[in-house]
């Protein structure tokens, strides 16, 4: 492709918009531009690397035993109310000319399971893998960093059919190398962790989080034997045990207007660690009282773990009055009756607390486990953060910032149940079918991927989604025209892409516009052309040398082949963990 006849619009200013080094890069860059929040239209440089990307993963899926297809992003609501799904916040619904209630599809569970469950009769039908690479749409509240979150997104999503427990574990280990092999021939550092199911469900999952200090998820990992989890799932290890303060005399002190921990605590002059928080839920089984440290944060998966599933939420503040004859913000355990009350395992080890006094603008202090308040329910109940201890070993997790590339679920029956897929064992009896989901967000990784190959300079791509192989820049084009179009015509005949800047532009704008692009082999023909040379750059190996012009073309496919060469070598190397 030739500079002067491509369309790729660079922006020398950093977007206004942009928050995210990856977001200002491939606008700038030319690869995209906004449309909507959260709506990008992908230009030719951006939409060549979004069919490399989405090529490798269709490759990965084929070689696992992947069926593709192609399903519509357009679903009939009554599907998702099957499932209990229609209410979740982030879909985008709308009515047809009939007044028919539809949604745009986020993901695919009930438009694949209403096929199988009409075509799928026997075991000897399964196990069953289809997948697609599609648009979807989410109606996020807050979308962020460009492509790294939006509310129109192509993503890979797959999903795996089976007879037995024993074979869904069996594709979750291929999926799990698939998605692994993925990365790597992306060239990415990313981080396997334990996940929460969310909306999608299931009983186990994990996530792919490409480490990125910009991430907006948290994880944490134990250098020690390997433990890895989000946030929002990580489980917290035991603490040694401590000698607890002898108990206080019990004070209710005034605190006017003062509901945060951070008023309670500086009005106080206390240590937020010394505040116990306490959150109330509910629902149709009751209230439960939940109590954690006030520097820790409650995480409400693990708080329905506890509760056996309950679907707990913050009670209203008429439900708080009741139960607490106080307004929110003044809530604390003691006299409580006729709740659950369910306590942070560090509640164990301390003593002489404060708490809310369960009366307006009062607190109380010196507050004590048994003397003053009980609890029904111990558990980790926190999110857990860098410093806790390991819960595999005892380590010390350290926490890291990632984007999640990919998520893994064993759905077991949670949509066939539901949705009456079923299929005749060799009994002839009838059994729900056994289901895994798998996701991969193709547009999320380039951002992902801009965001971690990054330099001072601009993008730099790994070579197997470059969208050119090697840039060719010829600096006089008057002079060495000729040599560069002759040059030009040798590295195409090799089978290489190649983007030749023809313009009859400066030389620092054609060096600025090349590295900000990002492709990571660059020719340049520049005073040496004359002598028969060239110099040769490669970003991705820090290397820049000359060569002679009649070498030009046999390096370039060398180098271009030994990049692919050493992602494809990392890739084999997956394995999942036994």
């Amino acid at each position: 492709m030739r500079y002067s006849r491509a369309f790729i619009p660079t922006l020398r200013e950093v977007p206004s918009e942009a928050e995210l080094i990856s977001h200002q890069l491939l606008l700038r860059a030319g690869y995209l531009r906004k449309l909507a929040s959260g709506v990008y239209s992908w230009l030719p440089l951006g939409n060549r690397v979004l069919r490399k990307v989405a090529n490798i993963v269709r490759e990965e899926n084929n070689r696992v035993g992947g069926q593709e297809l192609l399903l519509p992003a357009l679903h009939p609501q009554e599907l998702w109310d099957e499932t209990g799904r229609s209410a979740v916040d982030v879909i985008f619904r709308l009515k047809d000319r009939s007044d028919r209630d539809l949604v745009l599809g986020m993901t695919h569970e009930e438009v694949i399971t209403d096929i199988v469950r009409s075509e799928v009769r026997s075991y000897r039908q399964m196990p069953l893998m289809l997948y697609q690479i599609q648009t979807k749409f989410r109606d996020e509240p807050r979308p962020r960093g460009g492509v790294v979150r939006g509310r129109e997104f192509m993503m890979h999503d797959c999903y795996r059919f089976h007879t037995s427990e024993e074979s869904l574990d069996e594709s979750y280990s291929q999926m799990y190398e698939c998605y692994g092999r993925i990365l790597k021939r992306l060239g990415l550092d990313y981080q396997v962790v334990e996940a929460e199911s969310g909306a999608i469900g299931g009983s186990v999952s994990h996530e792919y989080m490409v480490v990125v200090e910009s991430g907006e998820d948290t994880i944490l990992i134990c250098d020690s034997c390997g433990y890895a989890a989000n946030a929002e799932r990580c489980e917290i290890g035991t603490t040694d045990a401590v000698d607890l303060p002898e108990p206080d005399i019990l004070k209710v002190v005034e605190t006017p207007d003062k509901r945060s921990v951070e008023e309670v605590t500086d009005f106080l002059q206390i240590p937020s660690e010394k505040l116990i928080k306490t959150l109330i839920y509910e629902d149709d089984e009751g209230v439960v009282v939940a109590l954690v440290r006030g520097d820790k944060d409650l995480n409400e998966a693990k708080l329905s773990r506890l509760m056996r599933g309950r679907k707990l939420q913050l009670a209203s503040a008429q439900t708080v009055q009741r139960v607490t004859g106080a307004p929110v913000g003044f809530a604390g355990p003691c006299g409580l009756s006729g709740v659950t009350i369910v306590a942070g395992d560090e509640l164990r080890c301390g003593g002489n607390w404060v708490s809310g006094a369960n009366k307006q603008d009062a607190h109380v202090v010196n507050i004590n486990l048994d003397r003053d308040f009980h609890v029904d329910v111990w558990g980790d109940l926190r999110v857990a953060a860098g410093g806790d201890p390991c819960p595999r070993c005892g380590g010390v997790l350290k926490d890291e910032h990632g984007i999640e590339a990919g998520h893994i679920f064993k759905l077991g029956t949670k949509y066939s149940a539901v949705m009456g897929a079923k299929f005749l064992d060799q009994n002839g009896q009838e059994q729900p079918i056994i289901m895994g989901t798998y996701g991969f967000g193709v547009t999320r990784i380039i951002g992902a991927m801009a965001e971690q190959f990054a330099d001072v300079d601009g993008l730099l791509w790994p070579m197997s989604v470059s969208p050119f192989d090697v840039t060719l820049l010829c600096l006089n084009v008057e002079e060495d025209g000729a040599r560069a179009d002759a040059l030009y015509d040798e590295l195409r005949d090799l089978g290489l892409a190649v983007l030749y800047d023809d313009r009859t532009e400066r030389a620092g704008v054609k060096f600025k516009d090349a590295d900000l692009i990002g492709i990571p082999l660059q020719i340049v023909l520049g005073r040496g052309a004359r002598e028969g040379k060239a110099e040769f750059r490669n970003r991705w190996a820090g290397e820049k040398r000359d060569i002679a012009l009649d070498e030009v073309a046999r390096e370039v496919h060398s180098a271009r082949q030994q990049l692919l060469d050493e992602l494809n070598s990392a890739a084999a190397q997956v394995k999942a963990p036994a």
